[in-house]
């Protein structure tokens, strides 16, 4: 591949005197404005003057000596040095003939503090060796994509009024053949058509960046611009989303801004300082996690950072990018007790730095790219998360609803004749469930480290968990807001998540579990074909209570609402294991109401208590409405009718 290169006028960058950084490069990467330095630094392959070889630059403002090692010479420091820019930039270039793609390589950094001497990862590495090794590969980003039309459209299918429901998944768990992982090319056909047949519109995938403890599901980062080799190379991931697109699946991935480990090879004390990361352990080292918080106010650090959400969006075709761990960012004292912190310049407890960096990720990845979205996992009552930087907010598209998650797992947890003591816990939600624009979340944190499976932290027999299962997943569906369900709830998973073991898929073979696939799946289609199920998930206006207040029943009631007048759907929903027949509830228009739910039907598990295909309405009053209806809810179990005038 020949690379268009130009001639370093502030002085020799290499043995070739070539470089892919001009002077207005640098001064945006100063300024922290470069938002495409993937393009610049690290190592690029590249012929020049007829000669093989690639092009290394790297940020090491207080080394002493920088250079190359690797395969092709030998692993030996003394062999192929890198050359300071005369720019006071800090970053040390060259061209090496003969390091081609494939080949592994590290920079070697001499300090010019304490004298610190290291063999060093390139942030900047597009591949990776597979853990435990840790060199950076030599490789291009080349690959013929096939999902012109998905990128086309996609802006309709992230839109705000549009269905979303998202599936999570860990790529190293989903699907095991013989204990060993799946590639990403054996992932994608198996994944897509499943993901497909559930009728999930979107994939999102705990973090694929590539991490030295697989333990970690890849929150804790060392390549930033490059997915784990553990199940292929960049093209095979490539090729993984591509074939999700072209089945018209949407791509989310997790990314982590927010920490990162002290791995000798990753990022922490780079050129023997401080320069991704504080130097004061106040406010550079995580306490939760005993990793490095970024220095969010050096702007080489913001550009770092952006150039690697953008990359993800450019070079991997995502269609979103999910920020763990926000509230981490946005405090100070998150974690920390009195005296381990630093108040800001005004003494309180935000983080400015952070702050500012969030609403910049978000401006240019919507300036940038349009038809994405970012969102946010944020714990806190934070305000605005998910509204525009021009009016104060973060600027983030979404944001996990953790209070929701937290409130209805709380309850269902509960035997049911406890719960109407609980009543607010499912009613809270929606004193705020317009405040921002919430995704509800059943994701991989509720599953894990002895919190249980989903169907195991619900009480009773295995008929009733199963059934408060259908229960829990229905509500999920409609309440307002987007969907997310970590995998191996689809399907009632017994046993809790284990990263490193496979789902247990035979479970699927019994009625009892294939039932509440197919339950997952219907709600899925329901959602997405119903507009008063997904058109107004953000807007009050889409949203009735019908009778919150049944506590004594431990039954809620409400209407969902499309733009359209008549366009709503009714639902019921009973928390209890006593069926609720000619239970009386005023509905807002009089007419034939269709069943279109019912999560005791036989086929998904249930009892088949039902209302005989849908409930007319009469001349009686209820709830302050003129219209009302007699409804079956049958046990732990939900209900829902679409209006037919």
């Amino acid at each position: 591949m020949k690379a268009t290169v130009t001639e370093n006028k502030k002085g020799p960058s290499g043995p070739a005197g070539v470089s892919l950084l001009t002077d207005y490069d640098i001064y945006l990467f100063r300024e922290g404005n470069h938002f495409h330095l993937y393009d610049k630094l690290g190592a690029h392959p590249m012929t020049v003057e007829g000669t093989d070889g690639t092009l290394f630059a790297v940020w090491a403002p207080n080394a002493k000596n920088v250079s190359v090692v690797g395969d092709f010479n030998e692993w030996d420091s003394s062999k192929n040095p890198l050359a300071a820019r005369r720019d006071d930039s800090g970053i040390w270039e060259g061209f090496i003939a003969g390091a081609c793609e494939g080949m592994y390589y590290k920079y070697h950094l001499e300090s010019n503090v304490n004298g610190y001497a290291a063999d060093r990862g390139d942030p900047f590495a597009f591949y990776w060796e597979v853990a435990p090794k840790t060199a950076p590969i030599v490789w291009k980003l080349d690959y013929g994509w096939g999902d012109a039309e998905w990128m086309k459209r996609r802006g309709e299918r992230n839109r705000l009024t549009a269905p979303i429901s998202v599936y999570e998944v860990h790529s190293g768990s989903w699907r095991r053949e013989g204990g060993e992982f799946l590639t990403y090319r054996e992932l994608a056909p198996e994944l897509a058509q499943y993901v497909k047949v559930m009728g999930f519109t979107h994939v999102e995938f705990l973090p694929v960046m590539e991490h030295p403890f697989y333990g970690s599901w890849g929150y804790q980062t060392t390549g930033y611009f490059a997915p784990t080799s553990r199940f292929g190379s960049p093209q095979d991931f490539m090729y993984l989303v591509d074939c999700l697109h072209q089945n018209g699946i949407g791509v989310i991935l997790d990314w982590v801004p927010s920490h990162f480990p002290g791995d000798e090879h990753g990022l922490a004390y780079f050129d023997g300082t401080c320069i991704y990361e504080h130097a004061d352990p106040k406010k550079g080292f995580h306490p939760d996690w005993k990793s490095f918080i970024f220095n969010y106010g050096r702007h080489e650090v913001q550009a770092f950072l952006l150039s690697s959400a953008l990359f993800w969006l450019d070079k991997y075709h995502a269609d979103g990018i999910r920020v763990d761990a926000v509230a981490s960012m946005l405090y100070l004292d998150y974690s920390r007790s009195e005296g381990e912190w630093i108040p800001n310049c005004f003494g309180g407890r935000e983080n400015l730095e952070a702050i500012a960096f969030l609403k910049r990720f978000n401006e240019e990845v919507y300036r940038e790219f349009p038809d994405v979205q970012t969102i946010a996992e944020e714990s806190t009552a934070w305000p605005m998360v998910s509204r525009p930087t021009y009016v104060g907010g973060l600027g983030f598209g979404m944001k996990w609803n953790m209070g929701w998650m937290h409130d209805t797992l709380t309850y269902m947890e509960k035997d049911p004749v406890y719960r109407k003591y609980h009543h607010h816990e499912l009613t809270f939600s929606m004193l705020y469930a317009f405040s921002e624009n919430y995704v509800l979340p059943l994701s991989h944190d509720e599953v894990v480290h002895g919190k249980g499976s989903l169907v195991n932290k619900m009480p009773g027999d295995d008929w009733q968990r199963l059934a408060n299962l259908r229960l829990l997943v229905s509500y999920q569906f409609f309440h307002p807001g987007k969907k997310l369900l970590f995998m191996g709830g689809e399907f009632a998973q017994w046993c809790e998540w284990s990263h490193e073991r496979s789902l247990d898929w035979h479970l699927t073979q019994w009625d009892r579990h294939s039932g509440i696939q197919l339950l997952v799946t219907d709600l899925n289609r329901l959602y997405k074909s119903i507009p008063a199920l997904h058109e107004l998930d953000f807007e009050p206006t889409g949203f009735e209570w019908i009778d919150c207040n049944d506590w004594e029943h431990s039954i809620l009631t409400f209407v969902r609402k499309g733009k359209a007048a008549n366009e709503m759907v009714l639902v019921g929903c009973n928390f209890t294991p006593v069926p609720r027949n000619a239970y009386h509830v005023g509905v807002p228009l009089p007419g034939y109401w269709k069943e279109i739910c019912n999560t005791d039907a036989v086929e998904y598990g249930g009892s088949g208590i039902g209302n005989g295909g849908g409930i007319a309405t009469v001349d009686r009053p209820r709830h302050g409405r003129e219209q009302s209806a007699l409804m079956t809810i049958p046990p732990l179990g939900a209900v829902a009718f679409h209006y037919r005038p």
